[in-house]
């Protein structure tokens, strides 16, 4: 057997050295691919709690919202409700003088009294009750509105992170396949050198 030459054993290193330096270009590739494929991960799963969180809290603001609006309908019914008492009073009252004063209650100037009370009452009650209908609605509407305005940002937030995830996701993958080309281009330099000492 013969023993190598000085130039052999450089030449040898040479190779060593080339395929380690080939190596650590791989693991530094597989090293950023893990980097960007952990970013895309954590981008999608950020947006999704983001997702997630902003619905809830739309849900909790809707609520108080529709709740706001019940409140806001049944204060406009009190409210009716109060004028209808104060109708009954008043032409109870109006009833009663006149029947101590000897007058007849179904004729003449005490039943267009009351007639009138019951009229003006009945326009008040009307505008009470749309009031309490139109609570209602504004509140059903805004809440509505709230919820489809998160659901929309939720969609368009989604949508980018998982345009950004798949941004690193090809990231990944061409830090996985220019690694693997450069550990190539290396080793073939190395044994290019080695050919040219043996």
């Amino acid at each position: 057997m013969a023993t190598p030459t000085a130039g052999q054993i450089t030449g040898i290193a040479g190779l060593i050295g080339a395929y380690g330096e080939a190596e650590a270009q791989r693991a530094a590739a597989i090293n950023q691919q893990t980097s960007y494929l952990l970013q895309a991960r954590d981008t999608l799963a950020v947006s999704e709690v983001r997702a997630n969180m902003s619905e809830q809290y739309a849900s909790i603001q809707a609520g108080r919202t529709l709740k706001k609006a019940e409140i806001e309908s049944q204060n406009y019914q009190i409210a009716g409700n109060t004028l209808l008492r104060n109708m009954r009073a008043t032409n109870a009252t109006v009833r009663a003088r006149a029947a101590a004063s000897g007058v007849v209650l179904g004729e003449g100037s005490i039943q267009a009294v009351q007639r009138e009370n019951v009229a003006a009452t009945m326009r008040d009650v009307g505008i009470s009750d749309l009031n309490a209908l139109t609570a209602r609605v504004m509140g059903f509407e805004d809440a509505s509105a709230m919820l489809e305005s998160t659901d929309y940002q939720n969609m368009l937030n989604l949508y980018s992170a998982r345009s950004q995830a798949g941004q690193l996701s090809s990231a990944a993958d061409a830090a996985r396949r220019s690694g693997g080309i450069l550990a190539g281009a290396t080793l073939g330099k190395g044994l290019s050198d080695y050919a040219k000492v043996r």
